[in-house]
C-alpha cells in the first residue's frame, strides 16, 4: 500500500486514528463548535436560561434571542447524539426584520472560521488517472461530487462490512471500539463514486494497493463564494425555480466524454445547491415556504432521507438544513392541509423581536452605524446622547403586547430585568405564559412590532431631514417624528398602526422624564448628580431607623460600593417631599414603599454592588421633580429661569448649563439648545 504520499488514504486514516484529523457529521461539528465555547447562565423574563459565548463574540454579534438559541443548540445536540432531530430541518419563523437571516448567516460565518482550524478541517477525495480506464474519454480527475469523507470510502472499500472493518484495523490500527464509533456515521457511497470505484476495481483486478493509487485525499474548499460547506438557496418565483437548482441535472459536457450511458457520473450534482454542502456543511434555505410546491416536496425527501435522488440514483448527504420563513407565508402554507408532512419534518422556532430595551441599545447602535456620520455637505454629524435611548424605547414598546396586569412601561422595565414599582417579574412571566397559549403566533409575546429594518429606516429618515443637516446633529426628539412616518407608511394593519402610535406617545413621555434628569445634571454641573441624590434618599431611609442616630440626625455607615466610612445627614423634609411626589399620602403607604426599597437594596447590593436605583423611574422622577421644582432658582422653577432670559442672572444660568452640557454631558450646540427649548415647553408632560 502507498504510505509515502501525504495525500494518500492510508495517511488520512492514520491521522484520524491519532486525533490529528476528525471524522464527524455536520451536527457533531456544529455542536462541538458551540459547546466548546463559553456557556453561562442568565435570567430572562424571570426564567433561568443558558447563554452561549460563541454567539456573543465578534464585532457585529447576535443580541438577545436567548430562547431561540437554546432551542437551536438543543436541536443540534440531539441530532449529534443520534436523536430524531437528525431527520429534521430547523425552521425559524417570525416577522420580517427580527434577525432570522442574520442569525443563520452569523452561524455560517462562525462555522467556516471553525473549519479553517487544521484539526477541524473537512477532507474529501478525488479519483485520478481516470483516462487510463478508457470509458471516461479525456476526463482525468473526478472529485467526489458530494464531498464525501475519505472515511466513507474506507468503510465502503469492500462489499463485505466485516472485510472493511478488518481493513481499517489492519491499515490504521483502529480498535474494535473505535471502529464501532466510526460506523455510527456510516453511509453508503454516492451513486457515481460507487460506480467509478467499481470500475477501478475491475480495471486493477481487485489489487488493493493498485486501486489506492487512483485515490487522492484533498481538503474540502472553504471559499465562501463557491457555496461549499455553507450554501444558501433563496426562494425564487414559480417560473425561474426548479429542482435542478437544488439537486443538479444531466451534464451535456460529461456525456461527450463518457461512453457508458449507465454511468451516474453523467449527472452534474454541483449544479445544485445541496451537493456543495453535502460534506458536513450547512444548507440555508431562505423563505422556504415561498418556494413552489414541487420544490418543497424535494426538500421533504432531502430532509427526511438526507439523500439527493435523481432518476433512481442516490447520493447520501451529510448536511444541517436551516430554513427561515415569515409568519404570513408560513400561515398560508399551513392553511393548505395537504402540506402537513413537510411541517411535520421541521423543528419550528418562533423568533420574537428583541423586547429588552437595554439590549436594543446595541441593536440601535448597529442601525446608526459605527462609522463617523457626516451631513450632505460632508461636515461632521453629531449624535444626541439621548438618540439611542429614544429610538430603543420607541421600538421596544411597539413590540410589547397590551396586558391588563401590567402597563406598557412596567412590561418594558420588567423585560429588561429592572424594577417596576410593586410589580414583580412573576407578573411578566404569567403574562408571557398566558400569551403563549394563543394558537395565533402573532399574538404571543414579542411577536409583533417594529422590526430592526424599521429602526434602520427611521434613522435614515432622521439623517436625510433638512433639520438634521442644517443643525449638523441627529436630535433625539426628531426620531419620534421619523418613527411616526415609518408607522404610517409601512404598517398595513389599522389596529397595529393605532397601537404603535399609542406606544410612541408613551415613549415620548419616558423621553421627557429622561430630559428632566439630564437638565438637573446640567444644572448641578455634574453628569451623575441625580444618581447621587437618588442614593442619598435610599441611604436616608435605611439610616432613619438606625440605633446610632444622634439628635443632629447624622448617620455614619459603610458604603458597600467603596468600603469607605461615610457620614450622611438625614433630612426628613427631603424624604417627605420625595414621597409626596410619588403620591404616598399616609404613613402606612410610606412605610410600605420604604420597605420595598430596602428589600430591593438588600437583594441587589450583594449581587451587583454598583446598583444605583436609576432604573426605578418612579423614584428618579420624584427626586428630579423635588430638586428641579423646589430647590432650584428660588421660588421660580428652572423652567421659568431658562424660558425667561431677560435678566442677567437667568442668562448666566442658561449659559452655564449650556457649557456644562457641551463639556460634561456629550451634547453639541444644536442638541443642547434644542433640549433646553423642549424642556421649557409643556409637551409630553404626563
Amino acid at each position: 500500500m502507498d504510505n509515502g504520499r501525504t495525500n494518500s488514504l492510508n495517511h488520512h486514516l492514520v491521522a484520524v486514528k491519532s486525533g490529528k484529523r476528525c471524522f464527524e457529521n455536520a451536527f457533531q461539528s456544529v455542536a462541538r463548535m458551540i459547546l466548546n465555547d463559553e456557556i453561562s447562565k442568565v435570567v430572562v423574563n424571570g426564567k433561568t436560561t443558558y447563554d452561549f459565548g460563541i454567539f456573543r463574540s465578534g464585532k457585529k454579534h447576535i443580541i438577545g434571542m436567548y430562547d431561540e438559541l437554546n432551542s437551536f443548540v438543543s436541536y443540534v445536540k440531539d441530532a449529534a447524539e443520534g436523536g430524531s432531530s437528525k431527520e429534521m430541518a430547523y425552521v425559524l419563523v417570525g416577522e420580517p426584520g427580527n434577525g432570522k437571516t442574520f442569525f443563520v448567516e452569523f452561524l455560517c460565518t462562525k462555522y467556516r472560521q471553525f473549519l479553517y482550524l487544521e484539526e477541524n478541517r473537512k477532507y474529501t477525495f478525488r479519483f485520478i488517472r481516470m483516462d487510463r480506464l478508457g470509458s471516461y474519454g479525456k476526463i482525468t480527475t473526478i472529485e467526489s461530487q458530494t464531498y464525501e469523507d475519505p472515511m466513507i470510502l474506507a468503510m465502503n472499500f469492500f462489499d463485505d462490512p466485516d472485510e472493511n472493518k478488518a481493513f481499517l484495523s489492519r491499515e490504521a490500527g483502529f480498535s474494535d471500539g473505535e471502529i464501532e464509533t466510526l460506523y455510527d456515521n456510516y453511509r453508503p457511497l454516492g451513486a457515481c463514486t460507487a460506480y467509478i470505484w467499481n470500475d477501478i476495481r475491475n480495471y486493477t483486478s481487485g489489487d488493493l494497493s493498485e486501486m489506492l493509487n487512483f485515490v487522492e485525499i484533498m481538503p474540502v474548499p472553504l471559499i465562501e463564494s463557491l457555496g461549499t460547506v455553507t450554501g444558501k438557496y433563496s426562494a425564487k418565483d414559480k417560473i425561474t425555480s426548479s429542482a435542478v437548482d437544488l439537486l443538479g441535472e444531466e451534464s451535456i459536457q460529461r456525456l461527450m466524454h463518457i461512453t457508458d450511458t449507465h454511468n451516474p457520473y453523467r449527472f452534474d450534482l454541483r449544479r445544485g445547491a445541496l451537493a456543495r454542502v453535502a460534506g458536513g456543511g450547512i444548507h440555508f434555505s431562505d423563505e422556504i415556504f415561498k418556494n413552489k410546491k414541487d420544490l418543497v416536496q424535494v426538500y421533504l425527501g432531502v430532509i427526511q432521507n438526507r439523500t439527493i435522488e435523481i432518476d433512481g440514483f442516490k447520493w447520501p448527504i451529510d448536511t444541517l438544513i436551516i430554513a427561515t420563513s415569515n409568519n404570513s407565508e408560513f400561515n398560508r402554507f399551513l392553511s393548505e392541509k395537504e402540506e402537513a408532512p413537510i411541517v411535520d419534518r421541521c423543528r419550528l422556532s418562533y423568533v420574537t423581536h428583541n423586547t429588552n430595551y437595554r439590549q436594543q441599545k446595541e441593536l440601535t447602535a448597529y442601525a446608526v452605524g459605527s462609522e463617523t456620520r457626516t451631513t450632505l455637505t460632508r461636515e461632521y454629524l453629531h449624535q444626541d446622547p439621548n438618540l439611542n435611548y429614544a429610538t430603543s424605547i420607541a421600538a421596544v414598546l411597539s413590540r410589547l403586547p397590551r396586558s391588563e396586569k401590567l402597563t406598557p412601561v412596567e412590561t418594558m422595565k420588567l423585560a429588561a430585568g429592572e424594577v417596576a414599582g410593586e410589580k414583580s417579574i412573576k407578573a411578566l412571566a404569567e403574562v408571557i405564559d398566558t400569551l403563549s397559549q394563543d394558537p395565533d403566533i402573532t399574538k404571543r409575546f414579542g411577536q409583533k412590532g417594529l422590526g430592526q429594518r424599521n429602526v434602520g429606516r427611521s434613522i435614515q429618515l432622521l439623517v436625510e431631514s433638512s433639520e438634521t443637516n442644517e443643525g449638523q446633529c441627529m436630535f433625539a426628539y426628531d426620531v419620534f417624528r421619523a418613527i411616526e412616518r415609518i408607522i404610517l407608511d409601512y404598517v398595513g394593519d389599522a389596529n397595529d398602526r393605532a397601537k404603535y402610535l399609542e406606544d410612541l406617545k408613551t415613549a415620548k413621555g419616558l423621553y421627557r422624564e429622561r430630559i428632566m434628569t439630564e437638565m438637573f445634571n446640567a444644572y448641578m454641573d455634574e453628569p451623575l448628580a441625580i444618581r447621587k441624590d437618588v442614593m442619598n434618599y435610599v441611604n436616608m431611609i435605611i439610616g432613619i431607623d438606625a440605633e446610632n442616630l444622634g439628635p443632629d440626625k447624622m448617620w455614619k455607615y459603610k458604603d458597600p460600593q467603596t468600603g469607605e466610612l461615610k457620614a450622611l445627614k438625614i433630612d426628613e423634609r427631603y424624604i417627605n417631599s420625595v414621597e409626596e411626589r410619588i403620591g404616598l399620602k399616609t404613613r402606612e403607604q410610606r412605610e410600605t414603599f420604604r420597605t420595598s426599597i430596602r428589600k430591593i437594596y438588600g437583594q441587589k447590593i450583594s449581587v451587583e454592588p454598583n446598583y444605583d436605583f436609576m432604573d426605578n423611574l418612579e423614584l428618579v422622577k420624584a427626586i428630579t421633580d423635588v430638586r428641579l421644582k423646589s430647590d432650584i432658582a428660588g421660588a421660580g422653577s428652572l423652567i421659568g429661569a431658562l424660558a425667561n432670559r431677560t435678566n442677567e442672572e437667568n442668562q448666566k444660568l442658561h449659559d452655564r448649563m449650556i457649557q456644562s452640557m457641551l463639556t460634561k454631558l456629550g451634547y453639541c450646540k444644536t442638541c443642547a439648545q434644542k433640549t433646553i427649548e423642549y424642556f421649557c415647553t409643556q409637551e409630553d408632560e404626563k
